[in-house]
């Protein structure tokens, strides 16, 4: 195969904006685990299109979320949980919560790949909702340790040597430098992903 014409023919940025079938988006991840070159440049390429759509999003006014939850019999949103204000997640987080706090943020169907919405960050944490149609292929880190709370959906994740089932209320922390990867077992995950940077 010649790495770099796979590379520059777009089909990396093509998954990434889920433009892909599901038969060309299973090839994709099994070449992006044979190749490196190609692994990296996929994560390079949707670390630039999060950055991108966090650095572009816009806040919809702030009536727009009170007729969204009047639509949706909330007359008092003061009943809900602020998001932006959920404590970390650990193997002890009440999953009902956070779906009542993230409601508004998981579409019924989702089709993309994986979606982003970034809850809070700071110097040492950053906690994300992420919604994910896809498996996510083998990664490692070194500068943050990642967790991740299940709040929809099935999985299974291979960290290291160990081998986990994930469903909702399930809670998993990846120590630093170890190989893991997540294969969806249901439609769709939502999760949500915590960076607590070392």
């Amino acid at each position: 195969m010649d790495v770099q014409k796979f590379i520059q023919s777009g089909i990396l940025e093509e998954y990434c904006l889920g433009l892909l079938s599901d038969e060309e988006s299973a090839y994709l991840i099994q070449v992006a685990m044979l190749f490196p070159s190609i692994k990296r440049e996929l994560t390079a390429i949707e670390e630039t299109l999060e950055k991108f759509s966090l650095a572009n999003a816009m806040e919809p006014p702030a009536e727009t979320k009170e007729k969204i939850l009047a639509s949706l019999g909330f007359a008092d949103s003061e009943t809900l949980p602020d998001i932006a204000q959920m404590p970390a997640t650990d193997k002890n987080t009440d999953p009902k919560t956070w779906l009542n706090a993230a409601a508004h943020l998981i579409p019924e169907n989702p089709t993309t790949p994986f979606t982003f919405h970034q809850l809070r960050k700071d110097e040492h944490f950053q906690q994300m909702l992420i919604i994910a149609t896809t498996h996510v292929p083998e990664e490692e880190h070194d500068n943050y340790i990642e967790s991740f709370f299940i709040l929809k959906g099935y999985c299974e994740c291979t960290v290291g040597n160990d081998f986990f089932q994930l469903g909702p209320g399930d809670f998993l922390e990846i120590p630093l430098n170890v190989k893991h990867n997540v294969k969806l077992t249901s439609p769709c995950v939502v999760a949500v992903l915590q960076y607590e940077f070392v």
